[in-house]
């Protein structure tokens, strides 16, 4: 069970469930927000009612008012629980004010936090894991916080990747960091307590056996290998993940566009196939897998969350990027068509 006992379980289990209805009604309302109000950048007609004017969650904490190409690619748990947690904090406590708290120093610190969590997955003890899952959150939620210190501070509205910039490089390898020492917890758990294959009849029967059954345990050398499968799952979701976000920003957000170019941007950004591509990227890039390890992890089902991704990983991957490097192309070419056709005429 989830919990140490059954009633704990049912809620953790109903919290779970709850979250998720969330995510759906969200994903709904985002999907309705694209595609009934303009987006800002891209449709500025004054005839057209503002999401702004409409919505009654001010969009201070409110997650769809500003929608940018890194926001629809971003994780349901980022983007509709912790960035606007992150939001309210630094509301209450101006963070964003304090010139000692750099979003720099911000990130070196969630690496320490990761840290902290790996010791505590590497446990024996199954509550010392849980503790370690909710460090790793907290890491994730710091994460949070230093690109919203930094846009903050800059006065930039909305998810974007300031690709190229030292804070971006800092960013990732403080993020690689964590994650590093994630897997070495995990690896040394499973040293420690390594997983069994199953229930096996011998003929004869010695103290280590019960009623003639005994458990083979899982060899280490089978354990990296569907550890390792997994971190490489990690790194192409990573890399072709931010590939994308670079991409479409570059393609749909560039300002520097004409009237025509504009309209097409748009015309991409509403579209339901892009909305599409974006959802499946909330899905399997690599915040999400992490936040499904940790799942795994806290309902102490690891060893069977590795097996169950060893080659499904890759497929599932494999097919999302395909899928979105086509219709880049495609993107691409319809902008850059209709303009060729526009000057034409």
């Amino acid at each position: 069970m989830v919990g140490p006992s059954s009633q704990i379980s049912k809620l953790l289990v109903g919290l779970l469930f709850t979250t998720l209805i969330y995510y759906v009604y969200m994903d709904y309302n985002l999907y309705v927000r694209i595609r009934d109000f303009p987006i800002n950048g891209n449709n500025d007609n004054s005839s057209l009612v503002q999401y702004q004017a409409v919505t009654w969650v001010q969009c201070e904490i409110n997650p769809l008012c500003e929608v940018t190409v890194k926001a629809v690619l971003l994780d349901h748990t980022n983007y509709y629980l912790l960035a606007p947690s992150v939001t309210i904090i630094d509301d209450l406590v101006r963070i964003s004010d304090a010139r000692l708290i750099t979003p720099n120093a911000i990130s070196f610190f969630h690496v320490f936090v990761a840290v902290l969590s790996a010791k505590c997955v590497s446990s024996d003890s199954l509550a010392y894991r849980r503790i370690g899952v909710v460090l790793f959150e907290f890491r994730t939620w710091l994460d949070d916080l230093d690109g919203h210190v930094a846009r903050v501070r800059k006065h930039i509205k909305g998810e974007h990747s300031e690709i190229g910039t030292s804070g971006y490089y800092i960013d990732g390898i403080c993020d690689a960091l964590g994650c590093t020492a994630l897997i070495i917890g995990i690896l040394a758990f499973f040293r420690n307590n390594p997983p069994r294959r199953g229930y096996v009849q011998l003929p004869t029967t010695n103290t280590e056996t019960k009623d003639g059954l005994y458990t083979s345990k899982v060899a280490i050398k089978k354990i990296v290998k569907r550890l390792g499968f997994f971190v490489i799952q990690l790194i192409i979701s990573s890399a072709a993940w931010n590939r994308y976000i670079a991409l479409y920003q570059d393609l749909l957000e560039n300002d520097w566009v004409s009237s025509a170019e504009s309209l097409n941007q748009n015309a991409i950004l509403t579209s339901s196939f892009f909305y599409g591509i974006c959802w499946v990227w909330r899905v399997v890039n690599i915040h999400n897998m992490l936040h499904c390890l940790l799942l795994a992890i806290f309902c102490d089902k690891t060893w069977e969350f590795l097996c169950y991704m060893q080659y499904m990983g890759f497929g599932v991957l494999f097919a999302v990027i395909c899928a979105t490097e086509l219709h880049f192309i495609e993107a691409k070419n319809f902008v850059f068509n209709r303009i060729t056709n526009a000057n034409d005429s």
